[in-house]
């Protein structure tokens, strides 16, 4: 069982981290050295001011720094797109994102600053990835992925232990995809129209029927679009990297747990046999399953990332 969150004045045991997990909607701060020892945790509005919002983010970690510090790394996640090439003059920035007011921010300048200790810097769904494979469902995997449905789509894409990147990181959330037979509607992202978030994310689902993920049930029609939509992105994934493990989270996915059987039959569907493993055949449950951390994922992605600049500096 994970520890309750809690606030107490004890010095955890080891190296003590502080992460950040920075969300379009909400941050989640906590420290601690993992899922079992938690010293401290809150959350915070993402407000309209980065300013604002990262002043608030950084008077936490000052404040933990001396009540139960010292911390010895701090790791930062947040919504995208990211640079996160260190020798980039925008290296720690937000860039393109639709979220109005945040584009071109710095998160890691004003961050780092409140506690001058090793900084890490990732993508939310690249932390959630991580902590599956230090604490999680991905233990043991060398090559694994963590998709989160939500507000939109994210891949955190694992290969030989650590994320992949290039001259920027994976965005598979907005890989094009071939529509269902009969399936007309425009999409909802305001970049692509219908990629696999403008068709299966919990905003394209809202605007596509007038209501909440939440609020729908298992037997309405649009699961059967969602599915296929996010079918077609596992089977990128397979043919791509061949996972050890897809790991599906986010607030859709969390509240409608009968899509599990619907992807892994879309994902074998689409396949038609042409890989021959059991991670896609007798053993799909296991490998095409719901994270091991739970909607912990995300926050504990922050200290994974805090724990990994521990080790490189």
């Amino acid at each position: 069982m994970l520890a309750a969150w809690a606030d107490s004045p004890m010095k955890a045991p080891g190296p003590l981290l502080g992460g950040v997990e920075l969300g379009g909607t909400k941050c989640v701060c906590l420290v601690g050295t993992g899922p079992e020892d938690i010293l401290a945790r809150t959350s915070l509005p993402t407000g309209a001011d980065p300013a604002v919002t990262l002043e608030r983010i950084a008077a936490v970690l000052r404040d933990w720094n001396r009540d139960h510090g010292p911390i010895a790394a701090l790791g930062i996640c947040s919504f995208g797109p990211l640079d996160l090439i260190r020798t980039s003059a925008t290296y720690g920035c937000i860039t393109s994102t639709p979220k109005p007011g945040w584009g071109r921010v710095d998160v890691v300048g004003p961050l780092s600053r409140a506690c001058a200790v090793p900084v890490g810097f990732d993508t939310d769904v690249n932390g959630a990835a991580l902590a599956e494979g230090r604490w999680g469902a991905a233990i043991g995997c060398g090559s694994y992925a963590y998709v989160t449905v939500g507000t939109g789509i994210g891949v955190g894409l694992v290969v030989g232990g650590r994320p992949v990147q290039g001259f920027s990181h994976p965005e598979l959330g907005h890989i094009r995809i071939v529509r269902r037979a009969g399936d007309s509607w425009k999409g909802a992202c305001s970049f692509h129209g219908d990629c696999v978030e403008g068709l299966a994310s919990g905003v394209a689902i809202e605007r596509r029927t007038g209501r909440r993920a939440a609020d729908l049930k298992p037997d309405d029609p649009v699961w059967e679009l969602v599915a296929h939509a996010l079918g077609q992105l596992l089977h990128t994934l397979v043919l791509a990297t061949a996972p050890q493990r897809i790991l599906l989270g986010g607030g859709v996915m969390n509240g409608q747990a009968h899509l599990f059987e619907r992807l892994r039959r879309e994902l074998q569907q689409s396949l038609n046999h042409y890989i021959d493993a059991p991670e896609v055949g007798a053993q799909i449950a296991a490998c095409v399953r719901p994270p091991g951390l739970g909607d912990l994922a995300g926050p504990l992605g922050a200290l994974a990332v805090a724990a990994d600049a521990l080790t490189t500096g």
